[in-house]
């Protein structure tokens, strides 16, 4: 298809007199291409291709790969970044095949079908895709994807952490790559803008952050986005909290009981927030609220609103404040924060207090004690004029649960304890936990132990149970097996 085909096992020769250039556009593809879902290479049109031939690795020798690499750059500059931009799936493949073939016959290189198709790949990739790392992008087994300069790139599968191969060029080379991703939603990332965070058209978020700040190169974080929830009894067959955890979250959200989720970065705050969603009754009214959107509600009137980052100016930006603060005004009967972590906590914990119960949200906490005080550090950014013994109150009064998860050292997501807030008591916070895990050891599968139910429920918080006639489910979800 693109010059004449040769075995696997023939390498890739250029002649020895290559003929003058092809005319064409002297423009890379740059950093303004907007980002686009992955593409892959039809087989269909690359004949004798196999899965797994399609892999920029196919190159062995290193004449082979100095040919790819001199081919790719002339197709590069050979396509109009704006033309690419108004390019579907099928143009584009079809107008990158038409300059290998047009290069190949003119170099006289001798492409196997397998190298044919890797390069198509590869130029896809790095034109509507995320470079060498789109196909770890496209595994629904990664869940995470860390790029530490051109040469390193680590990913989590099952909550471990593995090198992979899957490495840059070079530094131009993953600059490039970020600038694409910032570019895709109208921020730039240079010198003057040396940090962003952005969100691919799949909903996964990203953070850039560049030389000089990153001292060994460019480095990209990404936190895919999964398309799948679990409810909460999902979750316990994982192995993430027991039954009887779960079935008392089950009545803590029919009942209207505001539900703070804490935990560190990874942990499985927003997953854990997703099943909480789950037994909301179908016909409320729901706000959520969400730096970058995450949250997958299954019901049927959910208003989902996300900030605005400031323009390249430093203007327009729009906040989770002003956002909560827009949502009162909306008559929602819940709102769902995705994460607090500003000033906006005090709006929050207000609308919690004022006729909009159930409403959730997550913060990063190490256990529900600190999940107060955070807060508290959080409403004083905001209001650094009240007493503490005022907020304190405030939380107090709001938060009906704080729900603790961990991400353990085996990797495994666990929920750590329920607690009920309880008052205050000479101005120090009262709380009750009522579930929690108990460590017993860590052995060779991992840590184990067990959940236990360690209190009952206070009289004030049945009361709330009671009102929302589910009693009988709450003592009998307390009173079975774990």
């Amino acid at each position: 298809m693109f010059g004449r085909k040769v075995s696997t096992s023939e390498s890739v020769k250029p002649a020895d007199s290559p003929s003058s250039d092809i005319p064409g556009s002297d423009m890379a593809v740059n950093s303004s291409a907007a980002m686009a879902p992955a593409m892959t290479v039809d087989k269909a049109r690359v004949s004798g291709v196999t899965a797994a031939a399609i892999n920029a690795k196919e190159f062995s020798s290193a004449v082979d790969d100095h040919n790819r690499h001199e081919m790719r750059s002339m197709v590069l500059s050979r396509l109009d970044p704006m033309q690419v931009t108004q390019m579907d799936r099928s143009e584009l493949t079809e107008h990158i095949e038409q300059w290998i073939q047009r290069l190949a016959d003119q170099h006289r290189w001798l492409l196997t079908a397998d190298q044919q198709a890797s390069l198509l790949q590869e130029l896809l990739d790095d034109m509507v895709g995320v470079g060498p790392i789109q196909s770890l992008l496209d595994d629904p087994h990664v869940t995470d994807i860390m790029v530490n300069g051109h040469a390193q790139v680590y990913v989590e599968r099952a909550g471990h952490l593995q090198a992979v191969d899957h490495c840059f060029r070079d530094e131009n080379h993953v600059r490039h790559v970020a600038q694409r991703i910032a570019s895709s939603i109208g921020r730039r990332v240079d010198e003057s803008s040396p940090m962003v965070d952005a969100r691919l058209m799949d909903g996964s978020r990203v953070n850039i952050i560049i030389p000089p700040l990153a001292l060994d190169g460019t480095c990209i974080s990404i936190r895919k986005f999964s398309e799948h929830t679990f409810s909460l009894h999902q979750l316990a067959a994982k192995g993430s909290l027991s039954d009887a955890m779960a079935d008392f979250l089950n009545i803590a959200a029919r009942a209207r009981l505001n539900i703070l989720v804490s935990g560190g970065t990874g942990a499985g705050k927003t997953t854990l927030l997703n099943a909480l969603s789950h037994p909301i009754d179908s016909d409320e009214r729901i706000v959520t609220i969400e730096d970058a959107a995450e949250l997958k509600l299954r019901q049927r009137q959910v208003i989902r609103l996300e900030t605005r980052p400031a323009s390249l100016e430093g203007d327009g930006a729009i906040t989770q404040t002003e956002l909560v603060k827009n949502a009162l005004r909306m008559n929602p009967r819940r709102i769902i924060l995705g994460e607090v972590r500003g000033g906006e906590a005090f709006d929050m914990l207000q609308a919690m207090n004022t006729g909009h119960e159930g409403s959730m949200s997550t913060l990063h906490a190490n256990s529900p004690r600190d999940a107060i005080y955070r807060l508290e550090n959080m409403m004083l950014m905001a209001h650094g004029n009240l007493p503490i013994a005022v907020l304190r109150r405030q939380i107090m009064s709001s938060v009906d649960i704080i729900v603790q998860i961990e991400r353990m050292r085996d990797g495994t997501r666990r929920v750590t304890s329920i607690t009920e807030l309880v008052g205050l008591e000479d101005d120090t916070p009262i709380t009750h936990e009522l579930f929690a895990f108990k460590l017993h050891r860590v052995g060779q599968q991992g840590i184990e132990g067990e959940y236990c139910c360690t209190a009952a429920s206070s009289e004030s918080f049945i009361d709330k149970i009671r009102y929302a006639g589910l009693e009988d489910a709450l003592q009998q979800c307390q009173r079975q097996p774990l």
